[in-house]
């Protein structure tokens, strides 16, 4: 099979690029000599730059670029051109746009790139050279969408199953995992101990409407505090800069004394501490994605959010969702959801249910 120069853009957060990474591993197994960038966001490269299938990471910053074009339209057009110069100098064969937008193919058509394959969403497929029609993400894991767009390449996919279904991936470096070994070492916790690691947040996809689909703070504390004293669990509270308040909520309202790593790690070392780790409890969002990734068990709070499309992957034993079936769930459909203040998808969901599925996962 000829070399083949292939571009994969995926603009969004942790968990969907962490999605790509099945995608990728299959483009690298079946065009074995193939050269394969990827473009993402500056937050997420991390994540993905060490990726053993990928050749070459860009970065496109699309916040960024209109704060800078708001500013100054030369200034602007100077970074744009600037990576399109880049983009266009490696004359990629094929593009896979999973943006779900316009403005990424006509720019890589623009840029004389042959074939750009991707999804038509709400007819914005135009400037694509080959597609799938779809209404929005339903019924099937992100995962599996991603995949189906090697139809379009004539690569067999094969028929989806748990046992055909493909991991997650994520590359820790050797520095992240020694830091992560110092970190354990210098709290006291040795690799015999049960560590519980505590997601309270949600990441900072979402923004402000995180609090949406987070299980109460309250909640979060009455549960490490059982893990504690029940299975006598290391306690280890993480998140971003994003999360610090709610995990300072949750830390006043513990009896138990937690470790607090919130605020404190790179998304890499907190893949090494997951590494390290016994079992995550966390919300929908891109940290449970890095500890799925990272081959950590979970027990994951899904609310709005369908966890059949964005939840652990592949949800095996190894990885429990809780979630309350009410008839208005999941709210969340072609990327938008119902703001509603009682969050009964949320709150009906009892601790020592949460308890019960994390100990016998411990």
């Amino acid at each position: 099979m000829k070399t083949e120069k292939i571009l994969v853009i995926n603009p969004f957060g942790i968990g969907d690029v962490l999605f790509t990474t099945p995608l990728l591993r299959r483009l690298k197994n079946q065009f074995r000599n193939s050269f394969i960038g990827f473009i993402c966001n500056s937050r997420v490269r991390p994540i993905i730059s060490g990726n053993k299938n990928i050749d070459e990471v860009f970065v496109f910053d699309k916040g960024y670029f209109r704060d800078v074009w708001r500013e100054s339209k030369i200034s602007g057009l100077r970074q744009f051109f600037s990576l399109s110069k880049v983009i266009k100098s490696k004359k990629f064969d094929i593009a896979i746009d999973l943006s779900l937008g316009h403005q990424y193919a006509f720019f890589l058509r623009l840029l004389g790139v042959p074939r750009v394959l991707g999804y038509n969403f709400k007819n914005r497929g135009r400037f694509l050279t080959s597609k799938i029609d779809i209404a929005g993400y339903h019924d099937k894991h992100i995962v599996e969408y991603y995949l189906d767009l090697l139809d379009l390449l004539n690569v067999e996919t094969p028929q989806w199953s748990v046992s055909t279904s493909e991991n997650l991936e994520i590359f820790v470096p050797e520095e992240d995992m020694v830091w992560a070994d110092s970190f354990l070492k210098n709290n006291n916790i040795s690799q015999n101990d049960k560590i519980a690691m505590i997601v309270p947040g949600g990441g900072a996809s979402w923004g402000k409407t995180a609090i949406y689909k987070q299980w109460p703070a309250e909640n979060f504390a009455e549960l490490a505090d059982a893990l504690a004293d029940k299975y006598k669990a290391k306690l280890i509270i993480v998140g971003g800069q994003a999360d610090f308040d709610v995990c300072d909520t949750v830390l006043r309202a513990m009896r138990n004394k937690p470790i607090c790593a919130y605020g404190k790690t790179s998304l890499l070392q907190l893949a090494a501490l997951f590494k390290k780790s016994s079992l995550a409890i966390c919300n929908d969002g891109g940290p449970l994605h890095i500890a799925v990734a990272a081959g950590l068990k979970t027990v994951s709070i899904f609310g709005p959010v369908d966890e059949n499309v964005y939840g652990p992957y592949p949800l095996t034993e190894e990885h429990v969702v809780m979630k309350e079936d009410i008839n208005c769930r999941p709210c969340y459909r072609e990327f938008k959801f119902q703001q509603c203040a009682q969050r009964r998808c949320l709150l009906n969901i009892r601790v020592q249910d949460v308890l019960k599925a994390a100990g016998e996962l411990l």
